[in-house]
């Protein structure tokens, strides 16, 4: 059984808890199927990560909303869809900070916060991807197409031909193109909470569109 194989039927079992620490991030999005690496420093995190590892094994990610600068070591408004990651790595580090990797499994809704702990806490309602989500073949040809053409522009374009395999599901080419082309944090945050692989594809193409036009100006349009 390879990687993959393993990492779906361990999130087809897991339970995400109703209440999940929520880890608010200024320019991080986290997408389902996706794992991300993050580096824990702060003692109210590091005391986080300690409570995930001996109990619930699961946290929120969540993007924090313009001027959370001015309320940093508060508790700023976050932005209320997000996404539930499963710890699936530890390194403690000597000096009592960190090195985690999650696995991103569903979306979520924050219903309501607590700041009983040092962190934030969150009840939360799931959003899972429908099942059904697989994109028609013109769509995802269509993406790939203007992908292609944006990944043109850069340097490093030749480096992305291991994203368009036929084996990729739709769903993770979506959302790998979500979480590593050149989007801002408001942009993620814009695809995160389309509801359908279908409209984040189509989301997708947009912002590429938009990103093409950017860069050529009028003659990179259509």
């Amino acid at each position: 059984m390879d990687r993959d194989q393993r990492d779906r039927g361990n999130e087809a079992t897991f339970r995400v808890p109703d209440r999940i620490p929520v880890f608010p991030l200024p320019n991080v999005v986290f997408f389902p199927k996706m794992y991300l690496p993050l580096h824990i420093f702060e003692p109210r995190y590091r005391e986080m990560v300690a409570d995930v590892a001996a109990q619930r094994q699961c946290l929120g990610v969540a993007l924090l909303k313009a001027g959370w600068e001015h309320d940093y070591y508060g508790n700023p408004p976050v932005y209320e869809v997000g996404c539930v990651g499963r710890l699936v790595s530890l390194e403690r580090l000597p000096d009592g900070r960190s090195n985690i990797l999650l696995q991103g499994l569903h979306r979520f809704d924050i219903c309501e916060e607590f700041f009983d702990k040092r962190y934030r806490q969150a009840t939360i309602a799931l959003k899972p991807t429908p099942s059904d989500g697989s994109l028609e073949a013109e769509v995802r040809a269509e993406l790939v197409r203007v992908v292609e053409r944006y990944l043109r522009m850069r340097e490093d374009g030749h480096l992305w031909h291991e994203f368009f395999r036929r084996d990729i599901t739709d769903e993770i080419l979506i959302n790998n193109l979500s979480s590593y082309l050149d989007f801002t944090p408001l942009e993620r945050q814009f695809l995160l909470e389309a509801d359908t692989s279908l409209q984040r594809a189509r989301r997708l193409i947009d912002l590429i569109h938009f990103n093409i036009y950017e860069r050529d100006g009028a003659k990179g349009w259509g």
